[in-house]
């Protein structure tokens, strides 16, 4: 299977807005559930609200006469911003950012006393990138057995000096900042000038900007008008879906060729659905159009501040559903009709553009389409709805938006092979002049969708991609020397140059939808990612002291003749060093059943399922050789190694035993090696 088209890297203005406002949503879009519970809380139990409870609406006094607190106040005072300062601190540094990132909200929250949901996106990141650069000081200078103490501290003390930060310097400047925005607002609104903010919005919706508008000010204005006034207007400016459906009718009625065709099925996927990229590329068709979108859009909010209507909570998605069940208890009136009147207006104005103007809607809805996605820096989910290309494009999997910087192999479960993959690789983009590029493993479970590029065994890419959409795939079946490796690095090297193509190479070899058979059958492509990335793995003893490649767990005369006795054979070595339990080696015959570990090369490397890691008790590896060879799966192996990984310990020797691997000599005098110690040699100080 070869990897989607790939959209060349763009470094405009536009895209960096893009890239920010991308950030800004990624920290918003996770809690939007959060939201939602909260404007559910909201329109229902407060004064106001449908069904009164003052326990829960936080209004009116308790028995002993003191004030209700109720979950309204502090849902939004407290646990939202923290979510937001927690999911912010973890895109930025993992878990340990994000608990830092919430440390430092907290000061924000008490030193304002108001919804901060702009300062828990300033503190939330600003806590990770922090915690990040402090641990880069003392990375791999920390004693052994210290780590822990060192870690917590370090977080600790951190986190309390930023709450102080929070409190001190960054709580008072974005209380006059939102104090200053929400003036604006409501000078916009006081004067009647709120609707040409559409001016702004609309063209921002198709150029993908508008996530650093909505997500970025007017959900967090939005929060803090909604907790004092019960709603607000500021949930819609984006979110309306009128102007979109208006642009969709028009081509119902008045379309041609493919772009007509597909259009109520766009439509039906925009208004109920609330994914409104569907409708872009038919703006970008004809570009007037967007004059439409802006009329409706202005008028959707010139009829929402006319009725004084609003909604409680973000509509997130923009669909009728979500924009309905936020309706404030006396919005609705206000609501219906602005959307209404918005896809009317836009219906009107799309309606005449398309009359008076000539154009080939069939010819470029694809083009269209293509350019939406490149712009937003991706393939699109719902593309094929317009294109019909679902199928063929791999399920949407994604296109670069810039140069490639993170690359992963990701597998089933495992204890090694993806490693040695992504070894292998490592050193390839390295040679080509590329050491910044970062080449790690990682298991299906825990990938994201933050890697350029994703390299996985043809048997389990499908499985891969609904978790990182965004990433060129590729699919191999020899982890030691697959062909996919020469078009990655060719890859790596268009994406991170300007001129593309190096002089005097040739492109990759591969046709779009092939994949290369050669070199081994299916399993190894990703297999090691359950253990642990490979980041920082560099260590060769076994926790608790010992080697992991020990003298006795080397057979330089195999006694087993098939596959799986000679999963047997490396699993006891294993269980004789102490380093397994007798489920290790089931679970090895069970990971050998999905996916095969044959690497290439001659060489297998069979480990237990992810499910398994209960049954390691410490590193260990064992190296076992069939001189007369051993029938795989139809392919010759010659060389067996058992692992059995505790978190990244073991793949220190895996990326030696890759080096030799790749390297026929080596490979020649493993074969030919008369002792054990001769294949302690070849595998490098393993064990220092």
């Amino acid at each position: 299977m070869a990897p989607e088209t790939v959209a060349k890297p763009r470094t405009s203005m536009r895209v960096g807005v893009q890239k920010f406002g991308t950030f800004l949503s990624g920290m918003i879009m996770p809690n939007i559930g959060a939201f939602i519970a909260w404007g559910l809380i909201t329109a229902l139990f407060i004064e106001k609200g449908w069904l009164p409870v003052p326990e829960l609406g936080g209004f009116g006094t308790n028995a002993e006469g003191e004030p209700n607190t109720g979950l309204v106040g502090p849902m939004i005072t407290y646990l939202l911003p923290l979510l937001i300062g927690y999911t912010g601190g973890k895109m930025v540094y993992d878990v340990r950012g994000g608990v830092v990132g919430a440390i430092g909200t907290m000061g924000v929250i008490v030193g304002a006393g108001i919804p901060m949901f702009i300062g828990a996106m300033i503190m939330g990141p600003l806590g990770g990138w922090t915690m990040k650069k402090i641990d880069s000081i003392w990375d791999g200078k920390i004693r052994p057995g210290f780590e822990m103490l060192v870690n917590n501290f370090s977080a600790g003390i951190w986190g309390a000096l930023l709450a102080m930060l929070g409190f001190y310097a960054i709580a008072p400047v974005v209380s006059a900042f939102s104090a200053g925005a929400g003036n604006v607002v409501q000078f916009l609104v006081d004067n009647g000038l709120l609707p040409l903010t559409s001016i702004f919005i609309e063209p921002a919706k198709v150029l993908f900007l508008n996530n650093a508008i909505n997500h970025g000010v007017l959900t967090p204005l939005g929060v803090q008008q909604s907790l004092e006034q019960g709603k607000s207007i500021l949930f819609l400016l984006e979110a309306n879906p009128g102007p979109g459906l208006g642009i969709l009718l028009a081509y119902m009625f008045f379309g041609r060729g493919a772009a007509k065709a597909s259009a109520p099925g766009a439509a039906i996927i925009h208004f109920l659905g609330g994914i409104h990229e569907i409708y872009f590329p038919y703006v970008l068709m004809r570009p007037l159009l967007i004059l439409a979108a802006i009329a409706g859009g202005m008028t959707g909010i010139a009829t929402l501040a006319v009725t004084g209507s609003g909604l409680v909570a973000p509509a997130a998605p923009g669909s009728i559903f979500a924009v309905l069940a936020q309706t404030s208890r006396d919005s609705y009136l206000g609501v219906i009709l602005a959307v209404l009147l918005a896809a009317t207006v836009s219906f009107l104005v799309a309606s005449v553009i398309m009359k008076t103007t000539k154009h080939s809607d069939e010819v470029d809805l694809n083009d269209a389409t293509s350019r939406m996605e490149q712009m937003k820096g991706k393939k699109s989910s719902v593309a094929s709805t317009l294109t019909g290309a679902g199928a063929a494009a791999g399920g949407g999997v994604g296109v670069l938006a810039g140069p490639v910087r993170n690359i992963v192999f990701a597998c089933d479960a495992g204890m090694g092979s993806s490693a040695m993959g992504a070894s292998v690789l490592r050193n390839k983009i390295k040679a080509a002049g590329f050491p910044d590029v970062k080449v790690t493993n990682a298991s299906i479970a825990n990938l994201s969708d933050t890697y350029d590029v994703v390299i996985t065994h043809q048997d389990l890419t499908e499985r891969a991609k609904p978790a990182t959409a965004s990433a060129v795939h590729y699919s191999v079946d020899n982890f030691m020397s697959s062909p996919r490796y020469d078009e990655i690095v060719e890859l790596v090297r268009e994406s991170n140059t300007s001129a593309g193509t190096a002089p005097g190479t040739e492109p990759a070899a591969g046709t779009p939808g092939g994949a290369h058979s050669a070199g081994a059958p299916a399993g190894v492509a990703a297999s090691a990612g359950a253990a642990g990335t490979a980041a920082g793995a560099t260590t060769g003893s076994a926790a608790g002291g010992g080697e992991i490649l020990a003298r006795d767990s080397v057979v330089l005369d195999g006694s087993a003749t098939t596959r799986d006795a000679a999963i047997d054979e490396a699993g006891r070595l294993l269980l004789a060093r102490g380093a397994v339990d007798e489920g290790y080696i089931a679970a090895m015959h069970e990971r050998e059943a999905s996916v095969s570990t044959y690497m290439g090369s001659f060489l297998a490397i069979p480990h237990g399922t992810n499910a398994a890691k209960d049954h390691i008790r410490k590193s260990a590896v064992s190296v076992v050789r069939y001189p007369q060879g051993i029938d795989w799966n139809g392919k010759e192996v010659k060389f067996v190694v058992g692992v059995a990984g505790v978190n990244n310990e073991h793949l220190h020797i895996l990326s030696s035993i890759a080096k030799v691997f790749t390297n026929k000599e080596q490979v020649a005098r493993l074969e030919a090696a008369q002792s054990v110690d001769e294949v302690l040699e070849l595998f490098g100080k393993v064990n220092a």
